[in-house]
C-alpha cells in the first residue's frame, strides 16, 4: 500500500518501489510539490562502467527529472582516491588520476542516454567532487568540519562496524570517507542549492551525516532518501551472475548478454523490475505481471527489450532480441552473439571458454566440460583439450549450458 503524497516526485518513487527510508517525508513532499528540487547521487569511478547494481540509483535520477526536478550526478573523482568501505571486506586498490578520469568518461555515456543535460532549471548536471575535495587544506578541514563528527558515532555505522566485526582491516584513509561524503552534500548545497541526497540503504548513515553537517555549519534544511537493498527473488545480489558483473556499457558486455540477463530473471522479479527499470505505465506493468505459466516469458521479453533500449539504444535491443530468436529457433548463429576469432593453428575448448569470459579459468572450463555443459554446434564436448579450428571459414557455435552462446570464426589473415 502506497502513501498519499502531494508531490509527483514522492508519489512516483513510492508507486514504483524506490522508497525505503526518508528523513522527513512530509517536509520533502511539501518542498517537491512547491518548487524544483535539486537532488544528487554520488558514484565512485572505480571502473570504466557501472553495472546493473547501480541502475536503480541511475533510474531514481531519471524519475527526479521526469517529475520536474534537477538531477545532479556527482562523480567521485576525489572520493574514489580513498574508497567507500560500505559493503566491502577489503580495501580497494588505488587508482591514478588518469585512471579515474578515463573511468568517468566511460560512465558518462550511460547517463547521457537516460538524462537530459543542459543549463535549464531541471536539466541534469554532472560534477566531479575532486573540484573541491582536492583543494581542501587538511588543517582547515580538521578545524571546520572535524568538530561535527565524533569517533564514537562513526564507529557505529554499518560501513565501519561490519568491517571491524569481521576483523577485516579498515584503513584511516577509508575511515575518512564518510566525512568527505558529508562534505559533498554541504558543498553541493552551497554551489547548486542541492536539497536532497539519494542512495542505497547502505548509504543511510552517510546521508544523515551530510544533512546534519549542512544544518550545523550553515543552517541548511536538507533531506535524504534511500532505496531498499536490491536483491533478486532467490536472494542474490543484483547485477552479479556466475560469470561476473552485468556491465551497463556495451564495450564491457555484449548487448546480447545484457538482453539475456533480463530475459532470464526469476518469474517473481518481473513486475518489480518493470517498475524500477522501465518507463512503462503502471497499468501495463500490472497486466504483464499477472501473466501466468509460459505466458510470463512474454513479460520477460518486454522487460529485456525495454531495459536494453534504455541503456544500449533501440538498435541494440532489436538486434539482441533477433539474435535470441535466431539462436533458439533459427540456425543458432545470430549476428549479435559474442564472437571469438580462432587463429589458423586453432584453440582448445578450455581456453576458448575462458577467452570468451564464460569461465573464469581453464580449471573451471574443465569442470564445465566434465559436467557436459559445453557444446560445439549442439554436440557435447568431452575433452577440454579438444582443438577447435575454423574450417573453411565456416562459423561454429559454442554453448555453455542453455543460456550462453558465442560464435567462433576464422581469424582474418
Amino acid at each position: 500500500m502506497t502513501t498519499a503524497y502531494n508531490s509527483d516526485l514522492l508519489r512516483v518513487l513510492d508507486e514504483r518501489g524506490y522508497v525505503h527510508q526518508v528523513t522527513d517525508s512530509k517536509g520533502l513532499d511539501a518542498l517537491a510539490a512547491g518548487q524544483t528540487v535539486p537532488g544528487y547521487i554520488g558514484f565512485d569511478a572505480t571502473a570504466p562502467s557501472l553495472h546493473v547494481g547501480s541502475l536503480v540509483q541511475i533510474m531514481m535520477l531519471r524519475r527526479l527529472q521526469q517529475t520536474g526536478h534537477k538531477p545532479i550526478v556527482v562523480m567521485g573523482g576525489g572520493t574514489t582516491k580513498i574508497g567507500d568501505p560500505s559493503g566491502k571486506d577489503e580495501s580497494r586498490k588505488m587508482l591514478t588520476s588518469d585512471d579515474i578520469d578515463n573511468n568517468i568518461a566511460g560512465i558518462r555515456t550511460v547517463f547521457e542516454r537516460l538524462l537530459d543535460f543542459g543549463d535549464g532549471p531541471n536539466d541534469a548536471i554532472m560534477i566531479n567532487n575532486d573540484e573541491w575535495l582536492s583543494s581542501l587544506g587538511y588543517i582547515d578541514m580538521l578545524r571546520d568540519v572535524g568538530p561535527h563528527f565524533t569517533v564514537n558515532r562513526m564507529l557505529t555505522f554499518d560501513s565501519v562496524k561490519l568491517r571491524l566485526d569481521r576483523e577485516q582491516p579498515l584503513t584511516f584513509l577509508e575511515f575518512n570517507y564518510m566525512i568527505l561524503q558529508a562534505y559533498d552534500f554541504l558543498e553541493l548545497a552551497r554551489r547548486h542549492g542541492c536539497r536532497l541526497q539519494m542512495g542505497g540503504s547502505d548509504q543511510w548513515g552517510n546521508i544523515i551525516n551530510g544533512l546534519e553537517l549542512g544544518r550545523r555549519m550553515e543552517g541548511h534544511e536538507l533531506y535524504g532518501l534511500t532505496t531498499p537493498l536490491l536483491t533478486t527473488a532467490d536472494g542474490a545480489k543484483m547485477g552479479k551472475t556466475a560469470s561476473g558483473a552485468v556491465w551497463l556499457n556495451k564495450d564491457k558486455l555484449p548487448s546480447y548478454d545484457f538482453w539475456q540477463y533480463w530475459r532470464n530473471v526469476d518469474d517473481r522479479d518481473v513486475g518489480r523490475f518493470l517498475k524500477l527499470f522501465t518507463d512503462l505505465p503502471l497499468d501495463e506493468i500490472a497486466r504483464l505481471e499477472a501473466l501466468e505459466g509460459a505466458a510470463i516469458n512474454d513479460a520477460k521479453i518486454v522487460l529485456a527489450d525495454e531495459v536494453t533500449k534504455l541503456i544500449r539504444g533501440e538498435d541494440a535491443s532489436i538486434n539482441a532480441r533477433a539474435t535470441a530468436e535466431q539462436t533458439f529457433v533459427g540456425d543458432g548463429k545470430g549476428e549479435d552473439l559474442p564472437t571469438l576469432d580462432i587463429p589458423v593453428e586453432g584453440l582448445r575448448v578450455g581456453a576458448i571458454c575462458t577467452a570468451l569470459g564464460f569461465t573464469k579459468s581453464n580449471g573451471e572450463a574443465k569442470r564445465k566440460v566434465a559436467e557436459g555443459a559445453v557444446k560445439i554446434d549442439d554436440v557435447v564436448v568431452t575433452d577440454p583439450g579438444q582443438l577447435i579450428t575454423a574450417q573453411d571459414g565456416a562459423d561454429l557455435r559454442l554453448s555453455l549450458g542453455k543460456k550462453r552462446h558465442a560464435i567462433l570464426r576464422k581469424e582474418a589473415p
